[in-house]
């Protein structure tokens, strides 16, 4: 029997019927329907709807269906998981059973649902990227001194220490941590109490309900509670904000293990081969890492659609924003975990980066801050060091290797020794000597400042079950 067909003369038809249920992919959300049963089960008692035998029948009967677990969706006329547990209520405790949906609706329950099931994806996302953190810090002090060429518009601009490229990336993540407990905060509140749409008629404590279930309190407007999913939504979009940083480390791996590049060496546990060439290592896993950032994306955008228009309040349209949300979920947690291990199986050619990181003027910048400290004025020293450049190029040499007369014929008047001495890969480094910046004390202190943001993030309390 439907939870609802008191008032129809006909049955619903069976084609639509299989196809508006939501039972195949809500069965997820169990755990969630039967703390949300329990916690409106006790706040019944309290208001004298069920007696203290009452009680204890049915939070015995939500107990053996959680213990139980979803069975296969065998059955046909589960309409969805409030369904499922309503109706296992009442087979388990009997009649007392029909108790248990006084004074509630399914649309504050799956309001409910969710608002737990993302609290505790937001938790699980947070200790996955936390470990995702964790290993590029851990690849960072491993990198030491090693130094690379850093890029602006795909071209080789100046040297930076590997470290400083790897923390990059744990800053991009740091930020996402971020974002999601912003998120979490803001979805804290419990719609239990808002009934349908305006309200229980039941007196129940929906602060007592709302603490029962780890909320802050208890939402503000029952319009609001039942019909809005802005906190799904908020939340795919930070994953999608993280998926990008995933596929944009992604791509950098890519094109440094390639051998054009040969920066880095991927591990074979993440890669495949080719079934016609039998030389080929293909990075598989991080080009995956770049697909599922478009499907999250997706996910995002349809979300946003699916809600855009809807008039308040409950509109059947909401039952739409589930699996984009149970996407992005298993995603998210599936690419943090492919990453990280990827990430720490990976090796540094440090030699092979140090040649690229001293090769095609790379020093050029470090040439014209040296004329500038000098008092040359840097828009002057830029063009004087750019003739040095084209000069070397003609000559097949690195700048620091052109003599003083090379120098004479571009207008550089400075002492050859202090010249080359200021292009040195180590003096490059050490001339960006600001916060934020590659020289190596820098780094160092970067290093130490990720770990100590990252040891200051609450530890989320469901994130390891």
């Amino acid at each position: 029997m439907k939870m609802w067909s008191g008032r129809f003369e006909t049955a619903v038809e069976a084609s639509f019927d299989r196809w508006q249920r939501s039972f195949p992919y809500d069965r997820r959300l169990l755990a969630y329907e039967i703390a949300s049963s329990k916690a409106h089960a006790e706040a019944l008692a309290q208001a004298g709807v069920l007696s203290g035998q009452e009680l204890s029948a049915v939070i015995g009967a939500l107990g053996r269906i959680l213990s139980e677990g979803v069975p296969a969706d065998t059955d046909a006329t589960i309409e969805d998981v409030h369904h499922f547990v309503e109706r296992g209520v009442v087979e388990q405790a009997g009649d007392v059973g029909m108790k248990l949906h006084t004074g509630r609706s399914r649309n504050e329950l799956i309001a409910t649902d969710l608002r737990l099931y993302t609290r505790d994806s937001i938790d699980h996302v947070h200790v996955r990227t936390s470990a995702l953190i964790e290993a590029l810090v851990e690849k960072a002090e491993a990198a030491g001194m090693a130094a690379m060429p850093a890029y602006t518009h795909a071209q080789r601009a100046e040297p930076v220490l590997a470290a400083h490229w790897l923390l990059a990336y744990a800053e991009m993540f740091l930020r996402d941590i971020d974002r999601l407990q912003s998120c979490r905060e803001r979805l804290n509140e419990c719609p239990l109490g808002s009934g349908a749409v305006a309200g229980t008629v039941v007196p129940v404590d929906r602060q007592a309900v709302a603490r029962k279930l780890g909320f802050d309190g208890p939402t503000a407007n029952s319009m609001d509670a039942t019909s809005d999913r802005d906190f799904a939504i908020e939340f795919v979009q930070h994953a999608s904000l993280l998926a990008g940083h995933l596929s944009r480390l992604a791509e950098d791996l890519i094109l440094f293990s390639s051998n054009e590049y040969g920066f880095v060496h991927l591990p074979d546990a993440y890669c495949t081969g080719s079934s016609a060439m039998p030389q080929k290592k293909n990075p598989d896993a991080l080009e995956l890492l770049r697909a599922h950032a478009g499907r999250v994306l997706g996910n995002a955008v349809a979300l946003a659609t699916t809600v855009k228009a809807l008039p308040l309040a409950y509109n059947k349209d909401l039952q739409e924003t589930q699996m984009p949300l149970f996407d992005t979920v298993g995603r998210t947690l599936a690419v943090l975990d492919v990453a990280t291990g990827c990430l720490r199986s990976l090796d540094i050619d440090v030699p092979r980066m140090r040649i690229a990181a001293t090769r095609g003027g790379m020093n050029a910048f470090a040439a014209a801050a040296f004329l500038a400290r000098r008092g040359v004025p840097f828009r002057k020293a830029h063009e004087l060091i750019g003739r040095a450049v084209q000069l070397s190029l003609s000559k097949k040499c690195e700048l620091e290797e052109l003599s003083t007369e090379d120098l004479g014929r571009c207008e550089i008047d400075v002492p050859l020794d202090q010249f080359r001495s200021a292009l040195s890969l180590d003096a490059v480094l050490a001339l960006h000597d600001v916060e934020g910046g590659t020289a190596p004390a820098r780094v160092a202190a970067a290093i130490a400042n990720v770990r100590e943001r990252l040891e200051s993030m609450q530890e989320p309390v469901g994130g390891r079950s």
